[in-house]
């Protein structure tokens, strides 16, 4: 973190540290005694919850801010996808069947990173949620590059660690789903969306629904293969039944290869944020 300051009062750090070697006395020892900014169970009282969002949606802010990443390529994906090395230990035959997608999106990544990094290495770095399978198939693509690349993990019930090609600097962990959502996308120039389960439809459709209703600018929306998201939703049913317009269709394309991938990206017409929603301001 960047520690210039503009102040002529005595930094936080230092009276922290002051505050952590003074004698020990029944009043020092005392809960009520701890400054309040370095007191993790104060900060941890379902009260301060406010403050935990701002802190959660401020720390990766400045930090990315300070490394200058301007923005990013999204990729969203299924953590249980395995490299193809691997299939055989896959629970499914699907599962296996899908592995060629982590060598797609590594790939994917491995490409748009030389791009980015022959720019300067600020825009369209990649962003991936830090965990295994496709996550970790981005982030490799981009050391594979020799360039850098963002994780944004999140606590889960079970233990998991980053994959170990994020780059270390640009390695988050949040509470709030709510905070990480927004980072995935406040930078944004594309989404990418490989097959997945809960977390990664989760991901989908929420991005989809900020595009579809004006809250988020058009970018390109890609989904990695065709067969499989037909498979399990059934698009065209949701635009017969009139829950969405044949227009909100258009919002997304089926990819098959990284190569197809970057030649929508670099060929896309910026488009500015709805101003109507079709087939309900009629």
């Amino acid at each position: 973190m960047n520690d210039d300051r503009h102040s002529q009062f005595r930094d936080a750090h230092s009276d922290r540290d002051r505050a952590e070697h003074v004698p020990s006395t029944p009043q020092t020892e005392s809960p009520a005694y701890r400054l309040a900014f370095a007191d993790k169970d104060f900060l941890c009282r379902d009260e301060l919850r406010p403050v935990r969002l701002q802190l959660e949606l401020l720390k990766p802010q400045l930090m990315l801010d300070e490394h200058g990443i301007e923005s990013t390529i999204v990729m969203f994906g299924g953590a249980r996808i395995p490299a193809p090395k691997d299939k055989d230990q896959a629970r499914t035959k699907t599962l296996r069947d899908l592995s060629h997608f982590y060598d797609e999106a590594r790939k994917f990544a491995k490409l748009m990173t030389e791009k980015s990094m022959v720019a300067g290495g600020k825009n369209d770095v990649i962003v991936t949620g830090g965990g295994p399978g496709v996550m970790e198939a981005g982030n490799r693509g981009a050391i594979d590059a020799g360039g850098a690349s963002v994780g944004l993990n999140i606590v889960l019930p079970h233990e998991q660690a980053p994959n170990e090609y994020v780059t270390p600097d640009l390695c988050f962990n949040f509470h709030y789903f709510a905070i990480r959502k927004m980072h995935f996308l406040m930078r944004a120039r594309a989404i990418t969306v490989f097959p997945g389960g809960f977390g990664t439809l989760d991901e989908m459709f929420e991005t989809l629904t900020l595009i579809q209703t004006g809250r988020m600018e058009r970018v390109p929306f890609l989904l990695f293969g065709r067969a499989f998201w037909e498979k399990i939703i059934n698009w065209e049913a949701l635009a017969d039944a009139g829950t969405i317009s044949e227009e909100d269709l258009d919002l997304f394309r089926f990819v098959e290869t990284a190569e197809e991938a970057i030649h929508i990206i670099d060929n896309w017409a910026p488009a500015p944020p709805r101003d109507s929603l079709p087939g309900r301001d009629d």
